[in-house]
């Protein structure tokens, strides 16, 4: 599925009135049990770099941050310095995860307002931050789950990334891997919930619902789920929504739910231009990711048509190509990158496609539903 010439019109005219102007993806943060290791785990398998830490050497007696850069993409890694602190009590629930979703505004006391007097619940009021480099406007609100969305205003700021922070450098910087930013990022959430957050993201944020699949067009044999795309108005801004639905056997959905402890961030799609040779490097550096069978490369191109890549090294790796009315897309999904089987990243390269790998959805879940018995959770 793609979208309407018209609809994309009116898209630009929706990010000139939009109420929240969202300028992408500002940072993701992850709370974890250990962030110093996880930092290098996501320096040394996915070709982050090193850029500001914030902790005791800091002033900061209760947390410990390490931010890690890649072109666009930024990943902050927190965890706290004390069992009773709050941060503790959600890694002891969900396991190590995402917590926020931070999106960069123009005038984050704006955008905090406008949110609010929509119906939104307050995570953080406007707060100023400043230091020598400037100042850093942050708010936040919540969303599904513990989950929440900062907006961050730092048109302002100079510095390594924002106050309490200092730039962090280290002697080891891997060559990164060509991740470029936030495609998308994907909420799991509970039964029947999934049009309540539909409904947040048109009504308090200005989201729009692009595309919609359900349990017919995601399903296998045993299970099934069902997912509607919201995207912002710019379409800088896109977070699919999943649910479970009725099947033979426990969904990919219900089980992330059941080992997460809740509804949360189920994956973060992470962009390439060149996505053979990102996941060769990822994969050189023991990142694990999902494979499909080698049947789906017999007749994947009857159905897609004429690629530029060479099918043999896609087949190889495991990418998976799907199409729309405007382009293709090649995609791949890591197994689960905790313990427990819950958060997990996409790889996607676009070649003009907006969508997001529809046909590919019987063989992916496939894929996820062979990894599921393996665990003793289908």
């Amino acid at each position: 599925m793609s979208f309407p010439i018209k609809e994309k019109a009116g898209m630009a005219n929706a990010a000139v009135q939009d109420f929240l102007p969202l300028e992408g993806t500002d940072y993701v943060e992850f709370y974890v049990g250990n962030a110093k290791q996880a930092a290098h785990y996501y320096k040394t398998a996915f070709g982050f770099q090193s850029a500001a830490y914030s902790g005791p050497e800091t002033g900061n007696h209760d947390t410990a941050s390490y931010v890690v850069q890649q072109n666009k993409l930024t990943f902050v890694l927190t965890t706290p310095l004390k069992s009773s602190h709050s941060i503790a009590q959600h890694i002891f629930k969900h396991g190590d995860g995402i917590k926020a979703l931070s999106l960069r505004v123009p005038d984050a006391t704006d955008a905090w307002q406008q949110t609010m007097q929509r119906g939104a619940t307050s995570y953080m009021e406007p707060t100023i931050l400043t230091d020598k480099d400037g100042v850093v406007v942050i708010s936040g609100i919540h969303t599904y789950g513990d989950t929440v969305h900062f907006f961050i205003e730092r048109k302002n700021y100079r510095g390594a990334f924002m106050p309490g922070y200092v730039e962090w450098r280290t002697h080891y910087n891997p060559t990164d891997t060509g991740l470029l930013y936030v495609d998308h990022c994907v909420g799991n959430v509970g039964w029947n919930q999934m049009n309540k957050w539909v409904a947040f993201y048109e009504n308090i944020m200005g989201f729009r619902n692009i595309l919609t699949f359900d349990d017919t067009d995601i399903s296998t044999e045993y299970s099934a789920l069902m997912s509607k795309v919201m995207s912002n108005g710019n379409g800088f801004v896109k977070f699919p929504i999943n649910e479970p639905a009725k099947g033979k056997k426990k969904s990919q959905v219900e089980e992330y739910l059941e080992f997460y402890d809740g509804e949360g961030v189920q994956h973060v799609a992470l962009a390439t231009n060149n996505i053979i040779e990102t996941v060769t490097a990822l994969q050189n550096r023991g990142v694990e990711f999902l494979k499909v069978p080698a049947s789906y490369y017999e007749t994947v191109l009857e159905r897609v048509g004429h690629i530029q890549e060479d099918l043999a090294a896609l087949r190889e790796l495991g990418i998976l190509i799907d199409r729309d009315d405007e382009g293709y897309l090649l995609q791949i999904f890591t197994k689960p990158e905790e313990d427990r089987p819950t958060l997990f990243f996409e790889i996607i390269q676009r070649r003009g496609a907006k969508s997001f790998g529809k046909g590919n959805f019987k063989a992916l879940f496939e894929a996820i539903e062979r990894e599921q018995a393996l665990r003793g959770n289908l």
